[in-house]
């Protein structure tokens, strides 16, 4: 059994191997599309917006609402991807570290 200050020190590396997965998964982008490519949007896989594209065909305000549902589309693509994209990363951080069975990073 580890004593307090072996506790400690872990949940140091614990919280410094997080914010190097929290920097690498900002490095790493995905693109989100809906329309068949007409509205995109590039995200980091932590979730950051980097930019949004609409076609300009889309630009007509008869269709406001199509286009905002494309771009909800978008983002909600655009996020699955970097959940997706994040997985890896997540998972490579807590490799080393012995959590208890069920225990999940990050809280």
């Amino acid at each position: 059994m580890p004593n307090l200050e072996e506790i400690m020190k872990m949940a140091q590396d614990v919280q410094a191997e997080m914010e190097k997965a929290q920097a690498n998964l900002d490095a790493i982008e995905v693109e989100g599309a809906s329309g068949g490519g007409l509205v995109k949007v590039r995200a980091s896989a932590k979730g950051r917006i980097i930019s949004v594209s609409i076609d300009d065909s889309l630009l007509v305000p008869a269709e406001k609402s199509m286009l905002e549902d494309l771009i909800t589309a978008a983002l909600n693509d655009a996020k699955s991807k970097a959940d997706v994209a994040a997985g890896p990363e997540l998972q490579k951080m807590t490799s080393g570290i012995p959590l208890p069975p069920g225990f999940k990073l990050p809280f």
